[in-house]
Order: structure tokens, then C-alpha cells, then sequence
């Protein structure tokens, strides 16, 4: 499970002898020879649009660098850094890494509390508020333009959107996720149905489940989590994909509903009148994918990513597996990765930050968009993810990767041919999901679960997390 999960011109000063004083000093400040470190960020300032100066000399700390394990990654790391310096030679990217995850949130948490991170530093699309209620990212409203990031223009309004605060922009996005269903074909051949053409209702799904599970020998048709707060997870991607919503726009829990009543629904009569569900429950992220990989599952929901890891930890086969779109197609859950910019620092380092992010996350054809340089380097390339891109660049971006593929790409046209609207994930949404984890945990555990009596006690419980923000 992801723990995670867009701009508007800043408000203009009334004063015009102001602005044009802080323009004057904010062009004297950017010398040739800054250090960037006692240049505070400008806010407003006339320049903060204008490109860093190519003769600027600072230092940029920035976390998530591959570590050495992971040799390919580290490699285009580096290539990526000699690029930006022939273009900005002044500038030391100081990449840092971790043994373990880009981000863990004890250790996310404990850096932000005391204002530790780095200048440019790894985030999960849910983690805006706790930044912002630590004080700890810049305003980047004024930096990105279309001529920092010329590609901007481009980018999916529904990842922008959750990267702002109150109409000011926050952070740069490096990977999005939306959800879908992931199949096994193999399995559905088996079962005599057709995987280009993966299950898109939830009467679909149902069927589906019964003929894959008729298979016998332990197969299940469908899998679902419901522990770890991936059950919480899930069954909030379910109600979406029909049109509902976790928490409405008063702030209140909104899923005590028809729509969230018939989702608790199906899946119980999917576990209990169909026994398309297995007989093993209480699984968590990373039981279905070794389910899955082993030929033992025939459906969940998923991201693209979900792939990588069945192939690449689990021996399995990316012909293996294909994608159809959320069930329902109301909406989607999805969520991501970005990049935020330590508040505080000088305008050159938001500056060098912006370039940085835009030649390695947010260009077509470089950085980690270069897919045959991925494919050179034994990386995959071909799974819809990331995807935020629209129009031109994502014209370019879906004819490199389709050119370069490792793996056939036809297989997730479904998923890719049916795009869904990203839906952001509910505010609190880890404490929220533990509190529906119980709603789902007793659906598939107890066949005498009481639905409108788990709704009702979720509900009451999840408007107590939401009171206390």
C-alpha cells in the first residue's frame, strides 16, 4: 500500500513602488557567485519566473537517490547529474539515500519536526498537510511557469490539485498511480474468458470470480485485503469506482450509504453466497501479489506497479498479467510521489530545485521518461505508470514507451484505452482506512457480519478522527 495521493498567480502587492524596490533587490541579490544560502525566498519577487542563472554556484541537497543496490537507477542518477551541469556547472547535487524506502513516516515525521530534511526532499501526495502543519515547504507558486517546467501545460489537473494548499503550489510531481483491475490471464483463459476484455461492473467481476474459482485447486477468483489499513484502503478505491465518497464535503464521513452499503454487499455475497473469495482472509499488500504470481488468483485491484514487484521479487511474468479499469468507472483512487522544496531556503536554491525536477521527473524523453535508455539498462518499460501526463506530451511520452517496451503493452489497453478520473485519497486517510479495515476484516472473516450495524459504528468512529484535525 502507498501510505500516502495542483496553480494560480500569487497575490500581487498593492504597493508599485514596493515591487519595484524588491525587484531591483532581488536582481542585485542574484549574483554570479551565490551561495544561495542567505538569499531567503523572495516570495512575490518579479524574478522568481526568470530561469536560475546558469552561472549561479550553489549546493543542492536532495534525498531519494538510488542507493547503491539498486545499480541501473544509481547509474542514470548520475548521467542525469552530469546533464544538469552542462547546463548549470555551478551547482552541487548532493544526492542523499536510503537503505530502505524513500520515505519511512516515523523518520518522515521526526525530520519535519525538526526541520532536517533536505533542501529538495521526497514526499507521498497525502503528506501535504503534515509538511504545511510543520511549516516545512516552500510557497513554489512563482517558480513554475511553462518556462521552467515547459511542460506544465501538460500535466494531469488532477495531480496538480493536490499538490496546492489554499491556490499555492507546494510541490513537483514524480509518479502518480491510479487504480484498476489487475488480471491473471492465464487464469481467465483457463477459465474460458476473454482477458483482453477484463470485468468492468461489478456484476462482471462477480461472474468472472465464480467461473475462475470453478477451476478448483485453490484458486480463488477474486482476492481482497483487509488488514494493515489496506482493507480501508480498498474498500475506499470500491466505493469510489461506483460513484460514492469516504468523506463528503462537510468533513463528515459520507460512505453509510446505498452506494457504500452495496459495495459491503457484494463483496460478502462474493465471499459467502459465491465462495469465489478463498477460504484464507485477512490478507494485507503483498499476500494477493504472491497469490496472484503462484497462479492461485485470478483478480484484484491494483496498480500498474503491482507488476514490478510479482516480476521482479516474485519470479513471475509480465505476459502474465493485464489490466482492465476500476470497476463502476465513477472515479478512481489514485495517488503518487513528489518532490517539495524546504521552506526557507534562498530563491537560486528554488530556482536549481525547479530545474532539477523538470529535466529529471518532468520531461518527455529524459530523465526517467528517456525509456530507451531504461530499456539499455535492463529496467521495464511499458506499464501505464507514470501517467501524468496529458496531451502532446503524453502523444510523445505513450509512443517512446510503446517503441521501447520489455513487455507487451497490448495488455493493459484496457486499463490505458478506459482512463477513470483520479479521485485524491480521504483527508486522514491512514486513520480513516484502520477504521474500515474492521468494516472489511468482518465481511470476509465472519458470515454472520451485521452490515448496517458496521457501517454505522465506522462511521461514528471515522467522524471522531475527522473532529480531531
Amino acid at each position: 500500500m502507498r501510505s500516502s495521493g495542483f496553480s494560480t498567480p500569487r497575490r500581487r502587492r498593492t504597493a508599485v513602488t514596493f515591487v519595484s524596490a524588491l525587484t531591483l533587490l532581488s536582481l542585485a541579490a542574484c549574483g554570479t557567485s551565490s551561495s544561495g544560502d542567505q538569499d531567503p525566498a523572495p516570495g512575490g519577487s518579479a524574478d522568481a519566473a526568470a530561469p536560475l542563472d546558469p552561472k549561479t554556484k550553489l549546493t543542492l541537497t536532495i534525498d531519494c537517490m538510488p542507493p547503491a543496490a539498486k545499480k541501473a537507477e544509481l547509474k542514470q542518477w548520475k548521467e542525469d547529474v552530469a546533464t544538469f551541469n552542462k547546463t548549470y556547472p555551478n551547482v552541487t547535487i548532493d544526492g542523499r539515500s536510503t537503505p530502505g524506502q524513500c520515505l519511512e513516516p516515523p523518520r518522515f515525521t521526526a525530520m519535519l519536526k525538526a526541520k532536517s530534511q533536505p533542501d529538495v526532499f521526497y514526499t507521498y501526495f497525502t503528506d501535504l498537510d503534515q509538511v504545511l502543519d510543520n511549516d516545512g515547504a516552500a510557497d513554489i507558486s512563482a517558480y513554475v511557469t511553462e518556462k521552467t517546467v515547459p511542460a506544465l501545460a501538460d500535466i494531469d489537473p488532477d495531480v496538480m490539485k493536490v499538490l496546492k494548499k489554499d491556490d499555492k503550489l507546494y510541490a513537483l510531481p514524480t509518479s502518480n498511480y491510479r487504480m484498476g483491475l489487475l488480471i491473471n490471464r492465464g487464469l481467465f483463459e483457463k477459465a474460458g474468458l476473454d482477458p483482453d476484455t477484463p470485468p468492468s461492473t461489478w456484476a462482471e467481476v462477480r461472474a468472472a470470480a465464480k467461473k475462475i474459482a470453478g477451476l478448483g485447486d485453490g484458486i480463488a477468483g477474486f482476492g481482497e485485503y483487509s488488514a494493515g489499513n489496506t482493507g480501508g484502503w480498498h474498500y475506499t478505491a470500491t466505493v469510489y469506482g461506483e460513484g460514492g465518497d469516504i468523506v463528503g464535503q462537510d468533513g463528515k464521513a459520507a460512505f453509510n450509504d446505498a452506494t457504500g452499503k452495496r459495495v459491503a454487499q457484494n463483496l460478502y455475497d462474493m465471499r459467502w453466497k459465491d465462495d469465489s473469495m478463498g477460504k484464507t482472509q485477512l490478507l494485507k499488500w503483498g499476500d494477493l501479489q504472491k497469490q496472484m504470481a503462484t497462479d492461485k488468483l485470478g483478480m484484484f485491484l491494483a496498480a500498474p506497479d503491482d507488476i514490478t514487484y510479482m516480476v521482479q521479487q516474485l519470479g513471475a511474468d509480465y505476459a502474465n498479467f493485464g489490466m482492465g479499469p476500476m470497476p463502476g468507472q465513477k472515479a478512481t483512487l489514485f495517488g503518487g510521489n513528489s518532490y517539495m522544496i524546504k521552506k526557507g531556503i534562498s530563491s537560486d536554491k528554488i530556482k536549481a530545485a525547479v530545474a532539477w525536477l523538470d529535466l529529471k521527473t518532468l520531461s518527455p524523453g529524459k530523465g526517467q521518461f528517456e525509456w530507451s535508455r531504461t530499456k539499455a539498462d535492463g529496467l521495464p518499460v511499458g506499464l501505464p505508470q507514470p501517467a501524468f501526463f496529458t496531451g502532446a506530451a503524453k502523444e510523445k511520452d505513450d509512443k517512446e514507451r510503446a517503441d521501447h517496451a520489455t513487455m507487451p503493452v497490448e495488455n493493459f489497453q484496457a486499463f490505458t484505452d478506459n482512463p477513470v478520473d483520479g479521485k485524491a485519497e480521504p483527508p486522514k486517510a491512514q486513520e480513516v482506512y484502520k477504521v474500515l479495515d474492521t468494516v472489511m476484516s468482518t465481511i470476509l472473516t465472519n458470515k454472520n457480519a451485521d452490515i448496517d450495524k458496521l457501517l454505522d459504528t465506522a462511521e461514528q468512529q471515522v467522524n471522531q478522527v475527522l473532529a480531531n484535525q
